[in-house]
């Protein structure tokens, strides 16, 4: 078994949404699709795997909208495993009906599962006492702490009609045990079906991460910092969440009034009772994170600013103009998981309108922050921290991010507008720094980025395939179509390959 990276390591990697891998079931999963992408990135000279976070996908089909922090989503389980596993039958996952292969088809991938999940577990009981049973009840105690509720709240979310917990009855919005304990014993077998999923994807799961882990490459997730009120986050453990009596919510998260947004952005999720947490040895933290690294190798900490201070706005708000900064007891929250887990293999994701704080607490705790190349040729008095000559070594470069444009579409349109008065983009200096008429720019970017002293390089596949702003993963803002893009078969060739492993060679990151 090769060498699992660290962050200290000089390295590079892809970054790559599970739901964008290629395959016939209308979203990306942990089949063959994603066996070869580790294979992809083996012969490429890589050796990190960033994902976006695995969650149950909740609003907008965002990844960064979840039902619950610690389990996995159900339509991205491989049913060819399921068929290896003896619990389908090969004919009955017959390819769909073709249509675009270049999207993600949320709708009919959990239309298609749906039935077959369902016969899956049936087969699963019918089965009786198996090598695969005794698993089932060993992961039930292991993950007995968040899985109980979780099960529950998708039975009662369909039940209802709703995971808008505050709308169900007094007596299971307010956990009252007795009505939970019948609730548990006339909803059984649903909750067993829930408890089968989330066993398999996890077995699914480990299976991959083996592979890649073999490989010497390392495993790199994404954590939000702000759970959904909809989730069984929140509506198991209220009491860590700033709440009115009736559950519904006191104040919410968002960001303040800037040049982009002058009315703030609302993003409606609950923020933390941090004195409850802090109280309670931030145990529900600890939880959270230790369940996150057992799944990844190390882990990106989103809205990195929020473990120092967070934009708080009144729940009947209309808009974020009107909220405040309040400080956030971030080193408390990092010491006590330093304590608990030792060494803290976290990417801080300190983008946006920081001050010295942030960089302090990130310091303090040896974390690497984030630079975004795309994000050295705008306007913003910033924009020189984003360019190579500034970077430290304890930094992850990227090319761009989820968020951005892809390079070869964000060049495109700083070419567009370029003629603006105040361009988004200093299209002068970037024409000039590269020497280039736009040819192969994302080479130009992603050697630039190789280049740089930071330890650690990611690119998006996008980027890396060259693609245009139809490639988009996600623009900040926008409610619906994001989260979509899905890379085709057979894009990641072996010439492909080896451009990559040799610009990695040439920058000492093989």
């Amino acid at each position: 078994m090769n060498k699992i990276p660290t962050l200290k390591d000089r390295r590079s990697g892809l970054l790559m949404h599970i739901a964008s891998l290629p395959g016939p079931y209308y979203c990306g999963d942990l089949g063959k699709a994603a066996y070869r992408f580790v294979d992809f990135l083996s012969d490429s000279g890589q050796s990190w795997w960033q994902m976006l976070p695995v969650n149950p996908i909740g609003l907008g089909n965002s990844p960064y909208s979840t039902i619950c922090s610690f389990a996995g989503e159900p339509l991205y389980m491989d049913l060819e495993g399921l068929v290896k596993d003896g619990l389908l039958k090969k004919s009955e996952i017959s390819e769909p009906q073709a249509i675009s292969s270049s999207r993600v088809y949320y709708p009919r991938a959990r239309q298609y599962r749906k039935s077959r999940l369902k016969k899956a577990f049936e087969r699963f009981c019918a089965a009786g006492k198996t090598s695969d049973s005794s698993r089932f009840q060993r992961f039930l105690t292991a993950q007995h702490y968040w899985l109980e509720d979780f099960a529950l709240f998708c039975v009662l979310a369909d039940k209802f009609g709703t995971g808008n917990w505050s709308n169900w009855p007094p007596g299971i919005r307010n956990r009252r045990p007795s009505v939970l304990a019948k609730l548990r014993e006339d909803h059984r077998t649903e909750l067993d079906y829930i408890k089968f999923l989330q066993f398999k994807f996890f077995s699914q799961w480990f299976r991959l991460k083996t592979y890649l882990n073999t490989r010497g490459i390392g495993l790199i997730g994404d954590i939000p910092l702000f759970v959904g009120y909809q989730s069984a986050d929140i509506w198991a453990a209220r009491k860590y969440f700033q709440l009115n009596r009736d559950g519904s919510r006191k104040f919410v998260a968002g960001a303040p009034p800037d040049y982009y947004c002058p009315d703030g952005q609302l993003w409606g999720n609950p923020l933390y009772n941090w004195r409850m947490l802090k109280k309670n040895g931030f145990v529900w933290w600890i939880d959270r994170i230790k369940h996150l690294i057992t799944l990844f190798d190390a882990v990106r900490l989103d809205h990195f600013i929020g473990f120092y201070r967070c934009w708080e706005i009144n729940a009947k708000a209309k808009t974020a103009k009107d909220g405040k900064f309040r400080q956030t007891p971030g080193r408390d929250l990092f010491r006590a998981l330093r304590r608990g887990l030792g060494h803290l293999p976290f990417i801080a994701e300190d983008l946006g309108t920081v001050v010295p704080g942030v960089y302090e607490l990130r310091d303090e705790f040896d974390l690497p922050g984030m630079r975004v190349l795309q994000f050295g040729f705008g306007n913003e008095p910033s924009a020189t921290y984003h360019l190579p000559y500034s970077y430290t070594h304890n930094s992850v470069v990227y090319t761009g991010t989820h968020d951005n444009n892809t390079v070869v579409g964000w060049y495109d349109d700083a070419r567009k507008n370029a003629h603006k008065k105040v361009p988004a983009v200093n299209f002068n200096l970037l024409k000039n720094y590269f020497d280039s008429d736009g040819a192969d720019i994302h080479w130009k970017m992603i050697r630039e980025a190789m280049k740089s002293a930071a330890n650690l390089a990611i690119f998006p596949a996008q980027d890396v395939l060259g693609l245009d702003k139809t490639a988009r993963m996600n623009v900040p803002g926008k409610p619906t179509g994001n989260w979509r893009w899905r890379m085709t078969e057979g894009a990641l060739t072996r010439k492909l390959a080896a451009r990559l492993r040799k610009e990695s060679q040439k920058s000492d990151r093989y």
